[in-house]
């Protein structure tokens, strides 16, 4: 059981005690004029984002104890290889025994950015075994095992925190968990990943092809060189996982977004996009669904590239920028927007937590765990309703247009919309639908596959953002 501390007031030189008395106070030094015990901080992970949480947290130290009421005093980093040279960290604080670390019962506070399921998942069960509160990064493994973690949180009367695990600077994460958690939310429609914005971003501005913009990506930094994480959309679905749980009070995970990459945009998908006044973006996209009776409603998560009108919010997000619409009951639509990834932004956040969770630590106060308590049931793909844009390559021959038309009926999807590029063998349709599921769009599909006029069908996208 933790104890509880007397409130105090910061005042510039001082500390204004209840008695109205101020007491200096400095980097060692508490609320009552005593030397403040440190708040101990482990640190699992010293990459890119690592290296910059420890150099913040020695830089910034006199003014984080100022925030926190403590000083943080950082104890260890774990590494796997302790001789590699990283400068401006004491070489001192690093050890290879991450499983030591993460057990140290003098340890109060612990910073997981590892990455990946194994051994971080291990490492942060052991810390909050051991009583210690936890801040994370790890997107993958809070889609993959969430649940997991927040009841050995709650087992412990530890916190888990997890901002930057989701679009790096932008705060999204205490937004959906505390800000709007007396609203509804009805939906979340993310660009949460800057690779693939880059590279769409590019293709449209610069007319290059998707290959092209790959490798300017890696090049500069934004992309990996094993690419797959990104472009694929296995991020992103990590992410939306995040997104949807703290939205809809349900557990979701990595398994239950459905998902597309980006590796099959083309420079004609661009362009088609640009011809009906819209741009192509890979969307996180979280949806409550209407139904009479609440216990009916449903959520969808997908991650997919989609066409937007270029006069909505999420189309002006260029770069490697990241930006979260959020759309609610009462607030209405909202819109954050920022960096979404690399060191300082993702150590900002990380530090954010820190300052959060040490405060209630102070205070001997935990702050919100998982809410789950909707526990709302996840749509399937093929019940869920968008508009589409087809191009088809076609036989310019007498009917070929009542033909597919007819098949569009067949499975009860409305054409808006029918444009024709060119004559003979190289005749082109591109069609634009109205609202269907994506299971009468499939179905569509497949019956225009099998047609003899049909040469092919090149391309099929979602269009979103009406």
């Amino acid at each position: 059981m933790r104890t509880s501390v007397t409130m105090t007031s910061a005042t510039p030189t001082g500390v204004l005690r209840s008695d109205g008395a101020v007491t200096a106070t400095g980097p060692e030094t508490s609320a009552d004029g005593t030397r403040a015990t440190p708040l101990r901080v482990a640190l699992l992970g010293c990459g890119v984002v690592g290296s910059e949480v420890a150099r913040l947290l020695t830089q910034q130290a006199v003014d984080l104890q100022a925030r926190v009421g403590r000083p943080l005093e950082l104890v260890g980093i774990a590494v796997r290889r302790g001789n590699r040279p990283r400068p401006g960290i004491d070489p001192a604080l690093f050890t290879t025994d991450a499983e030591a670390l993460a057990a140290r019962p003098d340890v109060d506070l612990v910073i997981e950015v590892i990455g990946g399921i194994e051994p971080a998942r291990s490492l942060i069960l052991t810390a909050l075994g051991h009583g210690a509160s936890v801040v994370t990064a790890n997107k993958a493994l809070l889609a993959e095992d969430g649940a997991t973690l927040f009841a050995a949180a709650a087992r412990a009367e530890a916190d888990l925190y997890f901002e930057a695990a989701v679009a790096g600077a932008i705060p999204i994460i205490r937004p959906l968990r505390e800000s709007l958690v007396g609203d509804e939310i009805t939906s979340v429609i993310g660009i949460v990943n800057g690779t693939t914005n880059f590279i769409l971003d590019k293709m449209d501005t610069d007319g290059a092809g998707f290959g092209d913009t790959l490798t300017e990506a890696q090049e500069l930094g934004y992309a990996e060189a094993d690419p797959t994480a990104d472009v694929e959309g296995f991020d992103a679905a990590a992410k939306a996982a995040i997104l949807a749980s703290l939205a809809f009070h349900s557990r979701v995970t990595a398994a239950d977004v459905y998902r597309e990459g980006i590796t099959e945009v083309s420079s004609s998908d661009i362009a088609s996009a640009k011809a009906i006044g819209c741009v192509v973006k890979l969307l996180a996209i979280c949806q409550l669904s209407d139904a009479a009776d609440d216990a009916d409603r449903t959520v969808s998560v997908r991650v997919h590239p989609a066409m937007i009108p270029r006069s909505h919010p999420l189309a002006g997000v260029g770069g490697a920028y990241n930006a979260v619409f959020v759309e609610s009951r009462s607030a209405g639509r909202l819109m954050f927007y920022g960096p979404g990834a690399g060191g300082s932004p993702t150590a900002s956040a990380v530090l954010g937590d820190l300052v959060t969770v040490a405060r209630n630590r102070v205070r001997g106060a935990v702050g919100p765990g998982e809410s789950s308590y909707a526990a709302r049931a996840i749509a399937s793909i093929g019940h869920v309703t968008t508009r589409y844009h087809l191009s088809l390559e076609v036989a310019d021959v007498a009917g070929v247009l009542a033909t597919i038309a007819h098949v569009f009926a067949q499975h009860d999807v409305s054409i808006q919309t029918v444009r024709q590029n060119g004559r003979g063998e190289d005749a082109q349709l591109v069609i634009v639908t109205h609202r269907a599921t994506d299971a009468a769009l499939s179905a569509t599909v497949a019956s225009l596959r099998e047609l003899d006029t049909v040469r092919d069908v090149t391309s099929v996208m979602r269009v979103e953002g009406e």
